[in-house]
């Protein structure tokens, strides 16, 4: 499972906008918003507001991009995704079963100067883990000991959790089965430690503000101004402080790419995430650049709220009507390419291949047979005309995806009415809780490296399945894989392919659109950026300004 993703105000106000945050940020010395080299500042987009700061039940990816950057758990990602040490000081102590993992602490402080501690990291597990705090990622607690139970309310006893701070320095974790990814999983956001004294302190104003935070990692959260602008900077009590360049990181939240262009080649930001029709402007540009990312982009298909999608032909026809390509080559022109399944190509391996290879496009645009399961899905229903709401994203990428939609579903399925509803990000995701939607278009990209990250999301009970999907053969083949067949690789890949062929090909569940890739501009002055497969998106912790 993972962080829910969001892509990129008229252009005079987002550059005016971003030039008070750039001045209000300078040193005098500066004489401007121009930085120098030295000064180590740099000046980044954000997407969107962020949602939310706290650990514990934070869900996407623009908060989780911050939380990368001023917490650390026991391990971290460095270049390439190769696990390393974090607050863990070296690599953890496993027993001859690998079910116990002991973890020993470093000396590392809070920003606010209290000690880093494994009592920290047992506080945090277990409020994750409590029914009570309704965390979303929860259910990335169930691999410990007494997880399952623990987090569905059946056992009340928290300190059964498969998670004990043996004293100061050391932590032992006892899973109820081998994991063989767990490594790489205790490196996401959920996992990260939390100082008890001080949530408690802060109460429900816990993460709300910049000043309700504390931090273990490279930098802290220094300014927070909503919806509008927040600000980083390097944090003197993070126990590698002598290696982190950066002094401070500047985001302005601006979702006009056209106005995020501007300020890039007016050397106002240093970072910025080009839209198709940019692509082919600066490609011969030297700062110009692409990447490949194992995030896939689908649409939910909501169950509960309109009784219509119930009906897996009116699903079906949903699902071959649209053409992919357009999406890809036509809109975004950066190298995204489309997909007939939810788990990427070049993630991982399934019965010694790539997974996505292995099981193929399980679906892709074919009108002859969207008009077939149109007319028999009416058939069905008793009705001649259908109308459905498209849940999506305000920005300019997001909306020339719905529109498209919109036009591609309307023409290819006479009598069906398509509206779309446009809200800011951190709406979508409520309206998704709430399963307040139809259709919603929307992204996922894995916290670990199993294509687990990806199907979990979809068993009845996850709370991510924001849709009222429920297939008994689908749960049974994900309780195998994430149980039962753990140790028995083949057994294991062969159920995680057939869920998937479950959910995309057999129930229409979901609609796979495309797995996304990057077109962007940075400015030569910028090193050391490490972008990620899993979890957070990026480190800036090795930045350096040059």
């Amino acid at each position: 499972m993972k962080k829910k993703i969001s892509y990129f105000l008229s252009l005079s106000v987002a550059v005016s906008m971003l030039l008070a945050g750039c001045n209000s940020s300078n040193d005098k010395k500066t004489g401007g918003t121009a930085e120098k080299s030295q000064d180590q500042v740099l000046n980044l987009i954000g997407n969107d507001e962020l949602p939310g700061l706290d650990s514990s039940t934070a869900t996407d990816a623009e908060s989780f991009n911050v939380l990368g950057n001023v917490m650390e758990g026991l391990l971290t990602l460095g270049k390439d995704d190769v696990v390393e040490p974090g607050i863990a000081e070296g690599k953890p102590e496993i027993n001859a079963d690998k079910t116990v993992y002991t973890f020993h602490l470093r000396d590392a402080k809070w920003s606010n100067g209290d000690a880093v501690t494994a009592y920290d990291f047992e506080y945090a597990w277990k409020r994750g883990a409590n029914p009570k705090t309704a965390s979303q990622y929860a259910s990335m607690f169930t691999y410990l000991k007494n997880g399952e139970d623990v987090i569905s309310g059946k056992n009340k006893n928290l300190n059964s959790l498969g998670v004990k701070a043996t004293d100061a320095k050391t932590l032992v974790v006892t899973l109820e089965k081998p994991v063989p990814y767990f490594e790489s999983l205790v490196t996401f956001p959920t996992f990260y430690p939390l100082n008890q004294k001080y949530v408690e302190s802060q109460g429900k104003n816990y993460a709300l503000e910049a000043g309700n935070l504390i931090f273990d990692g490279p930098f802290k959260l220094s300014k927070w101004d909503h919806n509008v602008s927040y600000t980083l900077e390097k944090n003197d009590n993070y126990w590698d402080a002598k290696d982190v360049k950066l002094k401070t990181i500047n985001y302005n939240i601006v979702k006009d790419v056209a106005a995020t262009v501007n300020l890039y080649t007016t050397k106002k930001v240093d970072r910025v995430i080009l839209s198709s029709e940019f692509v082919d402007k600066f490609r011969t540009n030297e700062d110009f650049g692409t990447y490949g990312t194992p995030t896939t982009f689908f649409l939910r298909l909501n169950e509960k709220r309109n009784p219509d999608l119930k009906n897996v032909n009116i699903r079906k026809a949903l699902t071959y009507a649209i053409n992919r390509g357009d999406i890809t080559n036509g809109i975004l022109n950066n190298g995204s390419k489309p997909i007939g399944g939810i788990v990427p190509a070049n993630f991982v391996q399934a019965n010694g291949s790539d997974f996505h290879q292995a099981n193929g496009d399980l679906v892709s645009f074919d009108k002859a047979k969207a008009t077939q399961y149109w007319q028999q899905g009416l058939k069905e229903l008793g009705k001649k005309n259908l109308t459905l709401e498209l849940l999506g994203v305000d920005d300019d990428t997001n909306k020339k995806i719905e529109e498209y939609l919109q036009g591609a579903f309307t023409s290819a399925l006479p009598g069906l009415t398509i509206n779309i509803k446009q809200v800011p990000f951190k709406q979508k995701l409520d309206n998704e809780t709430k399963q307040d939607y139809d259709i919603s278009l929307g992204g996922w990209g894995p916290d670990y490296l199993d294509a687990t990250t990806f199907l979990n999301m979809f068993e009845s009970k996850s709370e991510f399945n924001q849709m009222s999907f429920n297939d008994g053969k689908y749960d049974d083949l994900m309780n195998k894989a994430n149980k039962d067949y753990l140790a028995d690789i083949p057994k294991r890949d062969q159920a995680l392919l057939d869920a998937e062929k479950i959910l995309i090909q057999d129930d229409a569940a979901i609609i796979p659109l495309y797995q996304r890739s990057r077109a962007y501009l940075m400015q030569h002055k910028v090193h050391g950026l490490i972008i990620h497969n899993i979890g957070p998106d990026y480190t800036l912790k090795n930045i350096e300004i040059k």
